[in-house]
Formats: structure tokens, sequence, C-alpha cells
């Protein structure tokens, strides 16, 4: 195999559902990881490393931690799920996307290992190994891993983290994590260790978990009790473009708060994104004495963070806005998000989901807020149809005259956008594949 496309085909045909081949587990990756001999090396690398799970957040606060201990000088590798574009989004170092060259050689080690313990891998088994050999070749002097799902039993949790984070629980892949916030949120927090810092982000954490972060020793960061945020009022009736941030360590006293004010909103839009960037503000915290970050560094990571298809708005006629949102939880956030900007005269909504989410649960709170409907299949074997997605739209009170159904989502934005109007928008929403398709047909990087 001499191309990436090459190897990424291969690893793709090691599950009999490729991609979307799902084995939670940590006995077959482990031993791979240890015929690398990757706990040795990481042992002398000492690169401390954060681990980020949660149902939604993850990636915007990945990326603020990312940001943030690049300003501060450090070698910084991350590693995401999934691509919107090109794999080596997955995988990169401060900021600048893997060499096909590096994952070349990093996907050969891998299946050298494989083969040398006669073991098949699934697909994000294989390339979150590969992730790490790209990190350990380059000497990185810091890690952030995004879980892939859940926590417990995910690959990312074979690397021992110095700092956990949990940006929150809400119903999502319940056939793999349970029916229920309480046993999803055990499965996420899964990632603690007994006596190292887990933040979470999650202010309605079920007890079940806390009780069980308890039980376990670890040093938890909750929300609202040992760290905040609060926006910081405008001057005379503006509205507000502060913010203040403060943390309280777990067993202080409240007059020992430290507080950090006069912050500049950050760089991703929405009223969540505060909670995002204190969040990895606390994280931050947790590792001050191996890896200062001066407040300079925190400012402009927060401030200079992008991130695709998180509510990202890119200015028109019309303007269009990208969200990658797919559970009911980032649904409400998007439609709370849309209702902050400017006024639209109306909204047009491009929508591609897979069959497996609760697409009603997702569609109802932007049901009213889009006035015009645009339905799209994906490329993907358990993408819901179109039939599938007008049904459930009427269902919610949305007439069949404001639904209309094309071949892709690259057709469906195109029929938007002839007729949508300069005072109008466009929203595309529902999957990382229909935004992926969007953004492939609008010619911009991930």
């Amino acid at each position: 195999m001499q191309t990436l496309d090459q190897w990424l085909a291969h690893i793709e045909a090691m599950h009999p559902r490729g991609v979307a081949g799902i084995e939670l587990g940590l006995d077959r990756v482990k031993v791979v990881s240890e015929q690398l001999g990757q706990q040795v090396a990481l042992a002398a690398l000492a690169a401390p490393i954060i681990t980020v799970a949660g149902t939604n957040g993850k990636g915007s606060v990945v990326a603020y931690l990312s940001n943030m201990l690049d300003r501060a000088g450090y070698k910084v590798g991350t590693y995401t799920s999934p691509h919107l574009i090109h794999f080596n989004e997955r995988i990169r170092l401060n900021g600048q996307v893997a060499s096909d060259a590096a994952l070349l050689l990093a996907f050969e080690q891998v299946e050298a290992a494989r083969l040398a313990v006669g073991l098949s891998l699934t697909y994000f088994e294989f390339t979150t190994l590969a992730a790490m050999q790209v990190f350990l070749a380059a000497g990185v002097q810091v890690m952030v891993l995004e879980v892939g799902l859940g926590g417990r039993l995910d690959a990312v949790n074979l690397y021992e983290p110095d700092v956990s984070v949990v940006t929150g629980v809400a119903l999502d892949h319940q056939d793999y994590l349970g029916d229920t916030r309480e046993a999803i949120a055990l499965e996420k927090i899964g990632i603690a260790r007994p006596g190292k810092p887990i933040v979470v982000a999650a202010p309605d954490m079920p007890l079940p978990a806390l009780k069980q972060l308890a039980e376990i020793g670890a040093k938890v960061y909750l929300i609202s009790e040992a760290y905040g945020f609060e926006p910081l009022p405008g001057e005379e009736g503006l509205p507000s473009i502060q913010w203040r941030y403060w943390l309280r360590q777990p067993g202080t006293k409240p007059e020992e708060m430290q507080r950090r004010g006069g912050l500049a909103y950050p760089g991703l839009r929405g009223k969540i994104q505060l909670l995002n960037a204190a969040t990895a503000m606390t994280a931050i915290e947790c590792l001050q004495d191996r890896l200062p970050v001066a407040m300079g560094a925190v400012r402009r990571g927060l401030l200079e963070t992008e991130l695709a298809g998180r509510f990202q708005v890119i200015p028109g006629p019309p303007d269009l806005v990208l969200d990658v949102a797919h559970n009911p939880d980032a649904a409400k956030v998007l439609a709370n998000n849309l209702s902050h900007l400017p006024f639209a005269h109306t909204q047009h909504g491009v929508v591609g989901m897979m069959a497996d989410k609760d697409i009603a649960g997702v569609l109802a709170p932007l049901a009213k807020a889009i006035t015009r409907w645009y339905l799209t299949p994906l490329d993907n074997p358990r993408s819901a149809t179109v039939d599938q997605l007008r049904e459930i739209l009427c269902s919610l009170g949305v007439k069949a005259s404001e639904i209309e159904t094309y071949e892709n989502p690259r057709s469906a934005h195109a029929a938007a956008r002839k007729n949508a109007t300069e005072s109008d928008r466009i929203v595309v929403f529902g999957s990382f594949l229909t935004v992926a398709d969007v953004l492939r047909d609008l010619g911009r990087a991930a």
C-alpha cells in the first residue's frame, strides 16, 4: 500500500461495517499497543495527557485546550474524530494536520504490530494507535485526546490521562452506552483516574457518577462549584463584550477563590462557548505545575480558536450557518444560538441525518425557527431517507409545501442558495456528513 487512500481502504475493510464498526473494549488495542512499545515510550516522553469525553462540546473544548497550549509555546499533539473532509484532520501537531508521510509510517508500524500478535482492530482502534505513533515520533510535550464514543471502553482510554474532562451528558449512542443519562454518565467518567483531576462541565451530572468519582478518589472540579463564569455588564447598556472566570480549588474556602476578569469572548460563537472556554481553562489550571500557561496565552488561545462545523457562520449574502448538531441537546443549543443572531427574513434548513439518531428530538427545537426545508440523504448505509425526515417534520407541524427533497447535501444547499434572498439565512445541520459535503462543495478546509 503506497497511498493514504489505499491504507484507509485497508483499515476500513478490517471490520464488516468499515468506519462505522464499533466494538467497545480495551483488550485488543492494549495488546497491539504493548507490541508497539507505546507505554514504555510514553513513560520516557513524560508528556501530560488531557482526555476529553462528553456528548456535546468535546470538539470546542479540545480546540481551546490545543490553542492555549500552542500559544504558550508547547509542542501539542491533538487527536479528534470524526474528520469532516480529510482523514489528516484527526491528527494535528500545533494545529497543523499530520502529513501523509507521517500517517503512512504510523500505519505501517501499527499494521506490523497487529499482524505480529494476530489480532483484528476496528477503524477507530487502528487510527488511535496510529495517532499515538505520530505523537511519539514528533516528541510532543502535551497531548489532547478526544474520546470517540463513551469513555470507559473507548480506545483513547488506553492512555493514562493526567487530567480528564467530561463536557456534558446527554442521550446519544444509546445502543452502546445505555438508555439513561445515569448509565451514559458512568461510561463517560470511566476516563477518570484515582487522585487525578477530572473537570465536569455538567451541572446536573447524575448522582451515581459523582458517587463513583468520590469512591475512586478522583479530584473533581464540578462546574458552578469548583469553577464557573459570568458575563460582565456592557457599558451604558451596551451588550457584554467581556466575561469573568473563577476557580475554587476543591477543599479550599470560598474566600480563596481565584478570578480572571476582563476576558474577551472566545473565537467560537454561541452562549455555550463560555462554558466550554471555562472548562478548558480549568483543565489548564490543573496542569499549571507541569505546564505553566500565562494569561496572555490563555487570552490569545481562546480568542483565536476556530472550529469548522460548530456554529460556524460564513457571511453572505445570504449568511450560512454550519453546525454538526445531531442530538436533541445540541439542536437546542443551535436553536438558541440562531435566536441571538441578527434578524433573517427567512431561515432555510438543509438537513441530512442518520436513521439511528433521535430525529424528532433534533428537528423539534428548530421546527419553528426554520421556514423552508431542504431534505437530503447521506452517503452512508445508516442514513435516514428523505421520506423519513419529511414524515417526522410533518408530524411536528411543518407544512408539506415548505419541504423540498434532494439527492445529496450539495444539491440541497444549491437549491437553498438559489431560493434565498440577501436578507435570508441558510442553516446546514444534522450530521458531520451533511456539513462536510457542503464545506467540500464550497472548497473550504476543515
